[in-house]
């Protein structure tokens, strides 16, 4: 198993600190929900693509002019993280079924 999900923290920190450029934080999440084992499905990868997509159009207006802020997106990419993460958690580790006697 390849947790690159575990990554993403870091990476959202640094770019809420200003550390890392937008395109750098967008390239270290495609990569690490690409690379990420298991496989993620779909429908995860194709929100946040969508996430990243509104974030990258977000930073060619200002604050002001947008209909959604920054604080927000990231925000949104913390919960997709822990949806995944959590996704993940029980492919990896499935529930023991229990013997009801």
């Amino acid at each position: 198993m390849n947790n690159t999900l575990s990554l993403i923290p870091l990476s959202l920190e640094a770019f809420a600190e200003g550390a890392i450029s937008l395109d750098d934080l967008a390239r270290a999440l495609r990569d690490a929900a690409q690379e990420h084992e298991p496989t993620l499905p779909d429908r995860y990868l194709d929100v946040l693509e969508r996430l990243l997509n509104q974030l990258e159009s977000s930073a060619l207006f200002s604050e002001e002019s947008c209909s959604f802020s920054r604080t927000d997106m990231i925000a949104a990419l913390v919960e997709w993280l822990a949806r995944a993460q959590t996704w993940s958690d029980k492919v990896t580790n499935p529930p023991t079924p229990t013997r009801d006697d």
